[in-house]
């Protein structure tokens, strides 16, 4: 039976425990709301972007760019971000489970894949994967040139017809409880639709109307918009996961440090109940002394 002394030790192992989860869940706050305010001003600049794609597409009768053209989908590359660190609760898994989904209906095509994130790369690898790259320790500090890198390897294996389809897979952050799994296709650029389920501002809804006045060939716009079109994409995936992320981690320590404010409670409880016990015993072992020698 466990005495008093191991009942103090383990109540002093869990408040210990119970201050490094209550500090990391201070440091993933702080780390949310830069990565949440990055994510939010990210997305504007997104829809614009494909908004103005969406009107020169609709102008030309049969737009042309190797990033338009389709094939028939028998090489796919993936890019699956995912966290750079553990003690985010479900968050990785969640993201590897919806990529086994995705994957699932395509056995017997040729895979490849891009990891994002340390996490993700080593499940991946222990799957047997094939990797065309791997980016790690990007999304603690998101930049455009990450963004950029990968969208240009991308484009080329594309292009050169290494691979025939391109999709990411990410969580999308909408609040700090509920994130969002997304399947998106990057490539080929299919028609862009505007997002119906999002309810659309005056602006957005007075810019969907505007008729643009385009100085350049619509051609050329074509041309120069489709490559920034898809750095923009990975860069909205990027900052979007990087932000679930931290809401992650931040519920799953908040979660931990009531947990061990729980069982701290019960351990107290536990221990005053075995030390009253021994009181008693005490108390009855006396009187019983005394007795006897009465």
């Amino acid at each position: 039976m466990a005495t008093l002394l191991d009942f103090r030790r383990r109540i002093r192992s869990v408040k210990n425990t119970q201050q490094i989860t209550r500090a990391m869940k201070f440091v993933a706050a702080a780390r949310l709301r830069r990565a949440q305010e990055a994510a939010l001003a990210a997305r504007p600049y997104a829809l614009e972007l494909a908004r103005v794609l969406r009107s020169i597409m609709s102008r030309l009768e049969q737009p042309e760019h190797p990033l338009l053209a389709h094939r028939p989908e028998e090489k796919v590359l993936t890019l699956v971000l995912t966290g750079e660190r553990g003690l985010a609760g479900a968050f990785n898994s969640n993201i590897l489970r919806k990529a086994n989904e995705f994957f699932r209906p395509l056995k017997g095509k040729q895979l490849s894949v891009i990891p994002v994130g340390k996490k993700g790369r080593d499940s991946l690898r222990k799957m047997g994967f094939k990797f065309a790259a791997e980016y790690v320790d990007v999304l603690a500090r998101v930049n455009f040139g990450t963004a950029r890198d990968i969208a240009s390897l991308v484009t080329e294996l594309y292009g050169k017809g290494e691979v025939d389809s391109v999709y990411i897979i990410f969580s999308e952050f909408k609040t700090v409880m509920t994130p969002n799994l997304v399947v998106e296709k990057l490539l080929p650029v299919e028609k862009l639709e505007e997002d119906q389920g999002r309810e659309r501002t005056e602006a957005e809804k007075a810019s969907a109307q505007a008729d643009y006045i385009y100085e350049q060939p619509k051609e050329q716009l074509l041309e120069k918009l489709l490559p920034r079109y898809i750095e923009t994409q990975i860069l909205r995936a990027m900052l979007e996961s990087s932000a679930a992320e931290h809401a992650a981690r931040m519920t799953a320590m908040e979660s931990a440090t009531k947990n061990a404010g729980d069982v701290i409670e019960g351990l107290t409880l536990h221990m005053n109940k075995v030390r009253q016990a021994a009181i008693t015993k005490e108390i009855i072992e006396i009187v019983s002394g005394a007795s006897s020698t009465a």
